[in-house]
């Protein structure tokens, strides 16, 4: 009976705690080494100081064109605005402003949100740069404001002109006048008004 008692408990597994043991003490290495490479700041990516764009966006290019569309035209030539960048394509103009202003399209520039803080010679320089385009712009105000006003002498000219042809011809259709009441009778002309004309025939 002892023989089988013994043999009763031999179905129970026995565990090799050396083997588990060095397999417990990997994984605690492997956890504090990743938590050590966790820990281990990341050199953050150095991006550039958001700046002015120096180039005209295109949204009017294609504006009432039409273009046929098919399951193999590439995304840039489909229809809406495409942005090479960030390769996606955009339904309406509105939308891909907002595309281009926002943080992914700027990030995919290696461009991050923040705006240089100019230094006071920056501030002077460009106030220098705004006084000048005012000079300039006042020159080309007065140069038109010149023009404009030898324009409206040009037309007082040409009306003092045409006033003088008038008058030429009031005074030629008078002596004309004259001429036809001149062979009436100075009674009769007298009587018509026409007293003041006087005629040349006695």
């Amino acid at each position: 009976m002892s023989s089988s008692n013994s043999n009763s408990t031999e179905f129970r597994r026995k565990w090799d705690r050396d083997e588990y043991e060095s397999l417990a003490q990997q994984r605690l290495r492997a956890e504090r080494e990743a938590a050590q490479a966790q820990n281990q700041k990341v050199a953050p990516v150095k991006r550039e100081l958001l700046r002015q764009r120096d180039y005209k966006v295109d949204i009017d290019s294609k504006l009432g064109k039409s273009q046929v569309i098919t399951k193999t035209t590439p995304a840039s030539q489909s229809g809406g605005y495409y942005c090479n960048v960030c390769d996606c394509v955009v339904k309406d103009s509105i939308n891909f402003l907002d595309h281009i202003n926002g943080k992914k399209h700027q990030r995919n520039l290696g461009m991050s949100m923040r705006v240089e803080r100019s230094s006071l010679d920056q501030v002077k320089k460009r106030f220098d740069i705004n006084k000048k385009k005012l000079e300039e712009k006042k020159k080309d105000y007065d140069i038109e404001q010149r023009m404009q006003e030898l324009k409206e002498e040009e037309e007082k000219l040409k009306e003092y002109r045409r006033e003088k042809r008038k008058e030429r011809k009031r005074k030629a259709d008078s002596s004309i006048d004259e001429d036809v009441g001149g062979g009436m009778d100075p009674e009769m002309a007298k009587v018509m008004g026409f007293s003041g004309f006087s005629s040349s025939k006695k």
